[in-house]
């Protein structure tokens, strides 16, 4: 019998402790909240969603958009104007250029990404 109010002491006590370990990790609590600034930011900095992935690759896309989704419910609901960013958006991907032969043998760029992994090897 004292057993079992043993047993019974013991659990009670440890059901009011939080044990190291066992709870939500902190730093995904933290990413979230990074990519909801991240989003943020980039709304009131006038740059599309898609922008912001691509800027931000490292970000959880759905942190971001919450983030993005956010601040634009605030800025409309507040009438506020963004802000324009002081630095150029990146760049698009370079397509390179290929030739590639045709079957009369004449030479004809292409701008095809596709085709430059997929050259014929002459």
């Amino acid at each position: 019998m004292n057993v079992r109010r043993l047993v019974v002491l013991i659990a009670l006590l440890l059901a009011g402790c939080e044990i190291p370990g066992l709870g939500p990790d902190p730093r995904i609590a933290q990413r979230e909240a990074d990519g909801k600034a991240i989003g943020a930011a980039c709304r009131h900095a006038l740059r599309g969603i898609e922008d912001c992935y691509r800027l931000n690759d490292k970000a959880l896309k759905t942190a971001v958009f919450e983030g993005w989704k956010e601040m634009d419910v605030y800025m409309r609901e507040n009438k506020i104007e963004g802000i324009a960013p002081k630095e150029p958006p990146a760049p698009a991907e370079p397509v390179e250029e290929v030739i590639v032969e045709d079957k009369k043998g004449k030479a004809a760029p292409s701008k095809d990404a596709k085709t430059a992994s997929k050259a014929p090897a002459h």
